[in-house]
């Protein structure tokens, strides 16, 4: 009897754990290829500015960097012939501010798809990878989609204070967009949070999981990943076929629990938090960049031309949920 409830018990766990990591599509296993040169030229530039020109950016040790770099996307995306909407509040005796630009829909106007990347920086880090590279990406797609004529409003957020101490407090910039998101009404369809996007690694044994992800993908860091929770699945599954149809760079994806450990540890948590479909697009973090939250996080870490490669697939991800 015993035999049989395990037996029972054991084909449940691995239907719930296909469930979990089962994506349509095959990832990316061809040869290395170039980027678009342009693109590859324009996201290097962008993350050795906030990383170099701008360096440690956040409230508590660097709060002038932290202004300077809404100032200097404010005037990127002014400049990408967007009008900037600031949504500032109050931390302390400071104010700190989320940005946010939006493509209107050509018909379908009140159905939105929020893309996300916070700008500030964990403590004595330069932030190359954790978020540069986010914040250089949502760049590239807001560049993308102003040519564009969405039949979906796509609206771009670069928030504010993601990192400790202000991740998962009232603070957090994400939070407080994603709590006036709901009180508005706002139709969400889909929110892509894009954190932590440029470290990859071709060596073996370089990426690591929770037990029992370690058995059902690469043990190499070179994919880009798609994270949602379960009640995401489906946008989790649309964005990774349509990614691995159009994209140059090997991909995972993963329907997820949110309680389980790291899997909200974004901007998207807090859209989870509101009830809308979110998912965040990422190397996976500490799970395979041993700079990440270091002083070591700069821009020669990051590998451009598959940061490139993955911006090129993403604008195909973004088509398809904005049309």
């Amino acid at each position: 009897m015993f035999g049989v409830v395990l037996l029972v018990f054991g084909a449940f766990f691995a239907g719930c754990f296909s469930r979990m990591v089962s994506m349509p599509g095959t990832s990316y296993a061809g040869p290395a290829v170039a980027a678009d040169a342009a693109l590859e030229a324009s996201l290097k530039v962008d993350v050795t500015q906030l990383a170099v020109g701008f360096g440690e950016r956040n409230l508590d040790n660097a709060p002038d960097a932290l202004e300077r770099t809404a100032t200097w996307l404010s005037e990127r995306l002014t400049t990408l012939g967007y009008v900037v909407k600031e949504e500032p509040y109050q931390v302390g005796e400071r104010t700190v501010k989320n940005l946010i630009v939006e493509k209107a829909g050509t018909s379908r106007p009140t159905e939105l798809i929020v893309i996300g990347a916070h700008y500030d920086t964990a403590h004595g880090t330069p932030g190359a990878d954790d978020n540069g590279s986010g914040v250089g990406v949502g760049l590239a797609l807001a560049s993308y989609v102003m040519k564009q004529a969405p039949a979906r409003t796509v609206r771009f957020v670069f928030f504010t204070n993601e990192e400790p101490p202000w991740f998962r407090h009232a603070s957090m910039g994400s939070e407080v967009n994603a709590r006036a998101t709901r009180a508005r009404g706002d139709d969400v369809k889909a929110m892509l949070s894009l954190e932590t996007m440029g470290y990859f690694t071709d060596e073996a044994n370089t990426q690591h999981y929770p037990w029992p992800f370690s058995i059902a993908y690469p043990s190499t860091g070179n994919f880009i990943a798609f994270v949602a929770d379960t009640d995401s699945r489906d946008l989790a599954r649309e964005c990774v076929r349509v990614f691995r149809e159009k994209a140059k760079v090997p991909s995972e994806g993963a329907s997820i629990p949110a309680s389980v450990q790291g899997v909200d540890w974004s901007d998207h948590g807090p859209f989870w938090r509101q009830g809308y479909r979110a998912l965040m697009v990422t190397d996976t973090a500490p799970n395979r960049n041993p700079h990440y939250h270091e002083a070591t996080d700069l821009p020669e870490r990051v590998d451009f031309r598959r940061l490139a490669l993955t911006t090129e697939g993403l604008f195909g991800v973004i088509d398809a949920l904005a049309n």
